[in-house]
């Protein structure tokens, strides 16, 4: 059985350092680097990997069929976009310690699927703006087209997550896009509207981050 190992949990990303986070988004050289960073948050109740692709699979299974027909109503000059959150949505976060992290299957497959038909991809995640870099790249790693990345600056990082996520789907729509969709994890990536339907994969009641 696969479980988790958490690095980044929205409710702690204050109170992990800079230093941290950069060792956590770069190779792992050894072992005790891996520790390290699964120390740096306490554990969760362990959640099944293979428990939660299922369930992963049966939130897509419903997006996809969606994804597809809207995409194709399409209107003339319309600009499709769909925005991700990333933490075990996009990217498989809190299922063992590697850099890159591998893409959740599920979603990427969806993501795949919009992006071949000219759907930009949208990505805004809690991650503080000192790991940009190491987001961006391991998106694009994984198969991931990168419209946008938004992370949190200095002052983001203490504004309510909800609103700082409404924000930026504006941002997206003041660039002319119309978001089909937004897919997350988290009530935080969903409320607030500013998209025409949302997907929510299983956080468990907040063991995933």
């Amino acid at each position: 059985m696969q479980t988790r190992r958490p690095w980044l949990r929205r409710a702690s990303v204050t109170a992990v350092s800079a230093a941290a986070l950069v060792a956590m988004a770069a190779p792992a050289d050894a072992a005790t680097t891996a520790q390290a960073s699964t120390t740096t948050t306490a554990a969760a109740t362990a959640v099944d990997y293979g428990t939660w692709q299922k369930d992963c699979q049966a939130v897509m299974d419903q997006a996809l069929p969606y994804l597809k027909q809207r995409i194709a109503a399409a209107k003339p000059g319309e600009k499709q976009a769909i925005v991700f959150d990333i933490d075990n949505t996009t990217l498989e976060t809190d299922f063992g310690f590697a850099y890159p992290q591998p893409a959740n299957k599920p979603v990427l497959e969806a993501a795949r699927y919009a992006q071949e038909h000219g759907v930009a991809l949208f990505f805004v995640t809690a991650r503080p703006d000192i790991i940009a870099s190491f987001t961006q790249y391991n998106l694009k790693q994984t198969g991931y087209q990168v419209s946008g990345l938004y992370v949190r600056n200095l002052i983001d990082l203490f504004k309510n997550v909800a609103d700082y996520k409404t924000a930026q789907r504006i941002d997206v729509e003041k660039k002319g896009y119309t978001i089909i969709a937004n897919i997350g994890n988290s009530t935080t990536d969903l409320s607030g509207g500013h998209a025409e339907r949302t997907f929510k994969l299983p956080d468990y009641d907040g063991q995933l981050s």
